[in-house]
């Protein structure tokens, strides 16, 4: 069983457990009728997620029980609705597939609502609002004191996400990880195999506040947002699926009302979340879709 600091260090960098993308228990063959509210066709929403980010979707020291941001999110989401949840934990690639392909109605994992996502799927309202920051040595700043300095410097992450993909851009080298803990990419920066971890700031935070000895911190000065995710965070749901898209809105819409969003951001990030942060942005980049 793993502390609440193990959770942190398996999870934060969005890194997913890898399984196969089996789905059983889907009365409906793929593809029916996109405007059903549950691809079953009863009471029960299946969602997919990591079960592996903190705090977003992770398991609790306690029973291990699934738990986290998005994971209780969901779950009055589905309240409001009259529903009940099956969750499915799968890798990010796993999740999305399963939405798209009718094997889950909707996918809650920290998704930034992106031009590319809106094109391949129906999200709903934002019920999360941050920005990204760069991790490096506290010793040096990694030798990064602008966004120029970025070229050529080692940069962590998982590949094929939105911030290897600008860290490419902006000219560093890619060192990619495969389903690692937290700690691998931390000690990695540390002692300098790579240089910067580019990443969400509140999962960032978390992470240094979990390793107070990590010799790492964040640059203040350029904090980011990125096409990516500017537009804030959100539930994935199928194109098209106009009915489910609604009662997931006006259900969020109550738990926005009654304050009730704002209790769980505030359990999961010790702050309100569900507000747009008051902080200055050092730049706003396009990432482009090369792959």
């Amino acid at each position: 069983m793993l502390s609440k600091t193990k959770h942190l260090l398996v999870g934060l960098l969005g890194i997913a457990v890898i399984v196969p993308l089996v789905l059983a228990g889907c009365g409906k063959k793929e593809g029916s009728n996109s405007n059903d509210v549950s691809v079953n066709g009863d009471k029960t929403l299946i969602v997919a997620t990591s079960g592996t980010l903190y705090p977003t979707s992770y398991h609790d020291t306690k029973g291990n029980k699934l738990t986290g941001f998005d994971v209780e999110i969901v779950r009055n989401v589905a309240k409001e609705m009259g529903y009940k949840v099956k969750f499915k934990e799968l890798n990010v690639d796993g999740q999305l597939t399963a939405v798209k392909t009718g094997k889950a109605d909707m996918a809650a994992n920290d998704f930034g609502i992106s031009p590319q996502r809106k094109k391949q799927f129906t999200l709903s309202t934002p019920y999360k609002h941050s920005f990204n920051s760069l991790m490096v040595r506290k010793s040096d700043n990694s030798g990064i004191h602008s966004w120029a300095d970025i070229k050529g410097k080692k940069s962590a992450g998982e590949a094929g996400t939105g911030y290897q993909r600008l860290a490419k851009q902006l000219g560093a080298k890619l060192v990619n990880y495969d389903n690692v803990s937290n700690d691998v990419y931390l000690r990695d920066v540390k002692n300098g195999k790579t240089d910067f971890i580019a990443n969400d700031y509140y999962l960032q935070k978390l992470a240094l506040a979990a390793t107070p000895n990590s010799g790492l911190k964040l640059i203040k000065n350029m904090y980011f947002k990125t096409t990516d995710d500017g537009s804030g965070v959100g539930i994935i749901m199928k194109k098209g699926n106009t009915k489910l898209d609604k009662k997931v809105n006006a259900a969020l819409a109550k738990l926005k009302k009654s304050g009730k969003l704002a209790k769980i951001s505030k359990k999961f990030y010790g702050t309100d979340v569900s507000k747009q942060p008051k902080v200055k942005i050092s730049k706003t980049f396009t990432i482009k879709n090369d792959n």
